[in-house]
């Protein structure tokens, strides 16, 4: 260690973390610095981050407040820190990582390396078609609420680097800036937007939820996104107890389960016969429900399957309207791909994995768009119905050769293959 540094602190963990800040970009925090700006001065920004880090006198800056609305109504605040705290965070990530990951729960998903959303949503149906029961679990304000003392235990029971500890507290404890700049002081929770938020996260559900599940009721599988939880049951008692023992489980530690979002959900399929007022469930941006698809062994059947939900299909089509592509004639068809193509290709990597024909209504709205852009861009097909009606044949051809995933469509029957592997 160098004698003349509270802590040993690598500088090339500082420069890994800066290179993962830099491929991720980001809006700027509360003093405005965007990520291009910081690489302005690279070297010396970077040099004063680790000195600091090492000296023990880094103390974060307040984390810029950014209002979101949620799908379901209300607000979610996002606290963003500055680029050099964002550096900051990643690098105490970084050397988490390697300590706690090859602990975590095989179904822990969230931002873990070589496991990701699809997987949990892959998992998840496989174990609707084995269990009859599903519990629904949503924490009210998980990270809002997460107890600062409690954390910092949970952290310490993998490491005991002081320069980490210390650090994540001062993070957990940083004030959220509003607007008007004014500043919030926290007791309690972790600010979304931080690039340590979810390993903090990760580390205290293992220990509340994750390991007393394996140790007390190892024969029903869960599958969690974070703060975001399934859990199988057998049957519609199973489910009765274990929600309850959860929601105990959680108030142990000042966490407790949304009454109203929290719900247990019958699978229902050709199979079971039975009735129950909950049949379907959303999970990581799919809704879980009965769904007509096709056997390759039986033919039709009614399976419990995943396709994208409308929450997602909402935020889809006010992200399509906002490109006004309709508004912009003066330029190509071409050049309105290569901008929203990458954009559309996500969505359909992500969203079409499972019972794909779900998302061809939403991404129509594309055509749509592309439609009323050629009766703007073209004087002859403004005012002739026919016209227009005859290049939109034109368009869908040019669709496809442009906007590949739209393209997809015609090779992808109504009734999709009763296949949840990812």
């Amino acid at each position: 260690m160098n004698k003349t540094k509270s802590f040993d602190i690598p500088k090339q963990l500082i420069w890994k973390a800066y290179k993962q800040v830099s491929k991720n970009k980001g809006a700027a925090g509360v003093d405005g610095v965007s990520i291009t700006k910081f690489e302005e001065n690279l070297k010396d920004n970077l040099y004063k981050l680790w000195n600091r880090m090492s000296s023990g006198s880094y103390f974060p800056e307040p984390v810029k407040a950014v209002v979101i609305p949620k799908a379901t109504g209300g607000e979610r605040i996002l606290g963003i820190p500055s680029v050099t705290d964002r550096i900051a965070q990643t690098a105490a990530t970084m050397y988490l990582e390697p300590l706690v990951d090859q602990k975590f729960h095989e179904d822990s998903y969230g931002y873990r390396p070589n496991k990701s959303a699809l997987d949990a949503v892959s998992t998840t149906c496989k174990r609707c078609w084995k269990n009859d029961w599903t519990v629904d679990l949503d924490i009210s304000g998980f990270f809002d609420n997460l107890d600062h003392e409690l954390a910092l235990e949970a952290i310490k029971k993998h490491t005991d680097c002081k320069w980490v500890i210390l650090y994540v507290e001062r993070w957990m404890k940083v004030p959220i800036q509003q607007a008007d700049g004014s500043k919030v002081v926290r007791d309690k929770g972790v600010p979304q937007g931080g690039s340590i938020s979810p390993i903090i996260s990760n580390i205290f559900m293992h220990h509340v939820f994750d390991m007393w599940m394996r140790q007390n009721y190892p024969t029903m599988p869960f599958e969690r996104y974070v703060d975001d939880a399934i859990v199988h049951c057998k049957t519609q008692k199973q489910a009765e107890f274990i929600k309850v023992m959860i929601g105990k489980r959680l108030a142990e530690y000042k966490l407790k389960l949304h009454p109203e979002k929290t719900q247990i959900v019958y699978c229902k399929d050709h199979y079971r016969k039975g009735e129950f007022p909950k049949q379907s469930f959303d999970f990581l941006g799919y809704t879980f429900r009965p769904r007509l698809a096709k056997n390759k062994v039986k033919g039709y059947r009614v399976l419990f399957m995943p396709a994208i939900s409308n929450k997602a299909k909402k935020k889809i089509h006010q992200a399509i309207k906002s490109w006004k592509i309709h508004r912009q004639t003066s330029t190509t068809m071409e050049e309105i791909s290569k901008k929203v193509n990458p954009i559309v290709r996500g969505w359909f990597q992500y969203y079409g994995r499972f019972y794909k024909s779900e998302m061809h209504p939403t991404l129509r709205n594309i055509e749509r768009y592309l439609i009323k852009w050629a009766r703007k861009k073209y004087k002859k097909l403004r005012a002739h119905g026919r016209l227009a009606s005859q290049f939109l044949g034109k368009v869908r051809k040019k669709v496809s050769k442009y906007f590949l995933p739209l393209g997809t469509r015609t090779r992808i029957k109504r009734l999709n293959n009763g296949s949840c592997v990812s």
